[in-house]
């Protein structure tokens, strides 16, 4: 029965479900005495939602605490061991596949390097489809225990009701790559676990604000620094982030030509594959047949040389004016959203590191407006290279809790016929 404002007692059911679960996730261990105040619940209903979640395995005892002159209090938890969910990064050098439990706790990993040009869809969902074989295999986890599967990918995701998650991947040659689909046919995983297909920054937001720098702030903007550049927003009303194509913001008119085709685009000059090559096409030896992080590990080492070494002054110059172009980049997120902090991740921003932040800073400050400026914070992330996977499995996670910890309902065998459709239009002829 519905009641005035629409809601059924089930849907009263889960959300008190739901609130219980997020409480302990994030605040646990718990006594029952203390998930009333904490989740507005009367000592009744905390009661019975508990029993509940324990009786779904959902929820454990952790100890107990002294109480005022009374028993012990006995201490609950969420139960690591209640769900596992897929986290995967399709990153710019590598495919990342990671196994984790209800609590995040990693339980197996697997990596596919990626060489120079390799963004063949099909190269790619090999890679993650045997990435998820391995870490299952590896941690001995039966594919139904999966809550789900989070992925990051980079470009623009659509979801549509005839071909799930799509991914609309300017810079890596996808256009319109039905993703979900390709994933699920042939799939071993079976019809009840679902994909979580989004942008990459976007996860990396997600990590970031649930368990990361971002904790507390309801206002931040967090920026992927790899080898392009992008961020996702969080505010009150995207709580769960927003991805913004920053990387493509236009810095110089008639500029470098952008991997997205564009001319001037911030990526052109702050993205690591285009600081690389401005290093070299200004009479730098950048090292040759190597991946992207070692060669820019290789720049920094010869712009600040230790030992008393002589610097590059090359590599220093091009590294000083990346500095300048990313705070100045910086500086229009905070004109236009003005944000509590600003954390910069991703595995070229994690290499530079503190190195590179207090020029940043500085040049975000001088161009930003003053008013903005004064209340921003510009900070590292916290959760270092693999803030993709586990923010790709906050996604399954989020939804798990949202559904107040009922699984997914299953979805149909084999695609529906607008995949078929797609897929026979990308087989060899």
């Amino acid at each position: 029965m519905a009641g005035r404002n629409g809601r059924t007692v089930r849907d009263l059911r889960r959300a008190n479900r739901t609130v219980v679960l997020q409480r302990l996730y994030f605040d646990g261990p718990l006594s029952r005495f203390e998930l009333g105040p904490a989740t507005g619940l009367s000592s009744g209903s905390v009661s019975n939602v508990v029993a509940d979640l324990v009786a779904d395995g959902l929820v454990e005892e952790a100890g107990s605490v002294d109480s005022d002159g009374g028993r012990p209090r006995t201490l609950l938890r969420v139960a690591p061991g209640s769900g596992h969910m897929i986290g995967v990064d399709v990153g710019e050098t590598r495919v990342r596949v990671e196994l984790f439990d209800l609590a995040l706790n990693e339980l197996a990993r697997a990596e596919r390097p990626l060489t120079p040009q390799r963004y063949d869809v099909e190269v790619i969902v090999d890679h993650i489809r045997a990435g998820i074989a391995e870490v299952l295999t590896s941690a001995d986890i039966a594919p139904d225990r999966l809550l789900g599967v989070g992925i990051g990918v980079p470009g623009i995701v659509e979801r549509t009701a005839d071909r799930g998650a799509v991914v609309h991947g300017q810079t890596i040659g996808w256009d319109a790559v039905p993703l979900e689909a390709l994933l699920r046919t042939g799939s071993h995983l079976p019809g009840t676990v679902p994909y979580f297909i989004d942008n990459g920054a976007k996860t990396l937001g997600q990590a970031e604000m649930w368990f990361g720098a971002g904790r507390g702030a309801r206002n931040a903007l967090v920026v992927l620094f790899g080898s392009g550049v992008g961020a996702c927003l969080v505010t009150p009303e995207a709580e769960y982030g927003r991805a913004v194509e920053w990387g493509h913001l236009t810095v110089r008119v008639r500029g470098r030509r952008c991997r997205c085709g564009a001319l001037g685009c911030l990526e052109a000059y702050a993205g690591a594959e285009s600081l690389l090559a401005r290093w070299g096409e200004e009479g730098g030896r950048p090292p040759a047949d190597t991946d992207e992080e070692t060669a820019l590990t290789a720049m920094l080492a010869a712009a600040y040389p230790a030992g008393g070494e002589k610097a590059d002054p090359v590599a220093l110059a091009v590294l000083e004016e990346t500095a300048e172009y990313l705070g100045a980049g910086l500086s229009d997120l905070i004109n236009l959203f003005q944000p509590e902090r600003i954390l910069i991740g991703g595995w070229a921003g994690l290499q530079l590191g503190t190195r590179f932040l207090p020029a940043v800073r500085r040049h975000a400050m001088s161009y930003a407006l003053r008013h903005p400026a004064e209340k921003v914070t510009i900070d590292l992330g916290r959760l270092g290279p693999d803030a993709v996977t586990v923010g790709a499995a906050v996604l399954p996670l989020a939804d798990f809790f949202a559904r107040g910890g009922r699984r997914a309902e299953p979805v149909p065998e084999g695609p529906p016929p607008a995949w078929r459709t797609a897929l026979a239009e990308r087989a060899p002829q």
